[in-house]
């Protein structure tokens, strides 16, 4: 997420890491400069985004804690509460982005937490406008949103994907097939905008009765389309239990 993050954001960066390497490498691509430390950019920077491991939080903290400004977290199942706890007196900001972040056209859940200062809050939030849409969600959903966002462009992958193979089976050649699927589902997102997020109602525009549209919907709904989806965000959110 990290390199997506600064991808999106197209400027220099300055980052660090445990030794592995990356920090160096996303350096090189964007520009900037890949730090020997922690501290030294929470000492440089206005707001740190934490993009390291979850169970890392406590340990990245007591490096960081005394020395960074503004906190921005995009670390999964981590809450604004234990971000508090592990940067006291600190603003910190809690976001799910998911990858399209990369192409600026993400989707950056948001959680507000009470007692921010709210110019320091517009900075932060305006920063991750740029990377495509940020909504606002309770934090006792972030979890259940993060089950619709974060995982969806895997999900919707997987539907683009189906479809070429399905297309190429009948014929077509995978690169034209994919570049139908991919360009419908790119005009059906802006036309579902349009239509104020109403499915109904776009797909009734393109569905007449027992016409090939109402055959392959029937055809979906019989795979089991629904349910399966059912069972994705079941076993995102409640982790397999």
């Amino acid at each position: 997420m990290a390199r997506a993050l600064a991808r999106g954001w197209g400027e220099s960066v300055m980052c660090s890491d445990d030794g592995s390497g990356r920090a160096r490498e996303l350096a090189r691509e964007l520009g900037g400069e890949a730090v020997g430390s922690n501290v030294e950019v929470a000492r440089r920077a206005d707001v740190v985004v934490l993009c390291h491991k979850p169970g890392q939080l406590t340990e990245v903290a007591a490096e960081i804690a005394g020395e960074v400004k503004t906190v921005a977290s995009v670390l999964g199942g981590v809450s604004s509460g234990a971000l508090q706890d592990a940067y006291p007196g600190v603003p910190v900001f809690r976001l799910m982005p998911n990858t399209p972040v990369e192409v600026r056209r993400g989707v950056i859940c948001y959680a507000p937490t009470p007692g921010v200062p709210e110019a320091v809050e517009h900075d932060v939030v305006a920063l991750f406008e740029r990377l495509g849409s940020v909504v606002r969600v309770p934090e006792r959903l972030i979890e259940v949103a993060a089950a619709v966002m974060s995982v969806g462009p895997a999900y919707q992958a997987l539907l683009a994907e189906a479809q070429v193979d399905a297309a190429v089976r009948h014929g077509l050649g995978a690169a034209l097939a994919g570049r139908l699927v991919v360009e419908t589902m790119a005009g059906t997102a802006t036309l579902l905008a349009a239509r104020g997020y109403d499915t109904l109602a776009v797909r009734r525009e393109v569905t007449s009765p027992a016409g090939s549209t109402a055959r392959g919907l029937a055809a979906l709904e019989r795979g089991g389309v629904r349910s399966a989806f059912q069972s994705a965000i079941d076993a995102v959110v409640l982790g397999g239990t």
